[in-house]
């Protein structure tokens, strides 16, 4: 299985990267990504920019441990995650989870449980700046119920 993990500053070409996900394997029958993108909004508040910060070397544990966790439990033929990090503009994207299988229930389910354990358990820090100033974002209880419900 191919596996694919950057923490980076550059945007990145979602085409360009499920190309890359999908050469050279022609078992690949289904292909179900994830995009996040930037809100110019947030609690109700006007958001101009976003810092997303990140501890080097953690991070990237941190997902390579939820990626072989989906790859144990689904049949897949690859993943692909990359994740921003660095100030950040509303509609600039954040972060593409990309997942490739034989099936599609397989790829949908196991890009959904990336998503949602990525949220959670990987150490990425928000900062905002809002009109009324800085502020960091706190972690949203519906991220934490989205993670609960893959616990087995």
């Amino acid at each position: 299985m191919h596996k694919s993990i950057s923490i980076q500053t550059e945007a990145f070409d979602t085409a360009g990267e499920e190309q890359k996900l999908r050469r050279g394997n022609p078992r690949i029958g289904a292909v179900v990504s994830f995009l996040g993108l930037m809100r110019d909004i947030n609690d109700g508040d006007q958001v101009h920019t976003m810092t997303l910060e990140h501890y080097p070397g953690m991070t990237e544990k941190a997902l390579a441990a939820i990626v072989d966790e989906a790859e144990q439990r689904w049949d897949l033929e690859g993943i692909r995650v990359i994740h921003r990090v660095g100030e950040l503009r509303p509609e600039e994207s954040i972060v593409l989870v990309m997942v490739a299988s034989r099936h599609r229930g397989e790829a949908f389910r196991a890009c959904e449980f990336v998503i949602d354990y990525l949220k959670t358990r990987a150490p990425f820090w928000k900062k905002e700046v809002t009109p009324e100033g800085e502020r960091w974002v706190e972690a949203r209880y519906s991220d934490k119920d989205a993670e609960s419900r893959w616990e087995t």
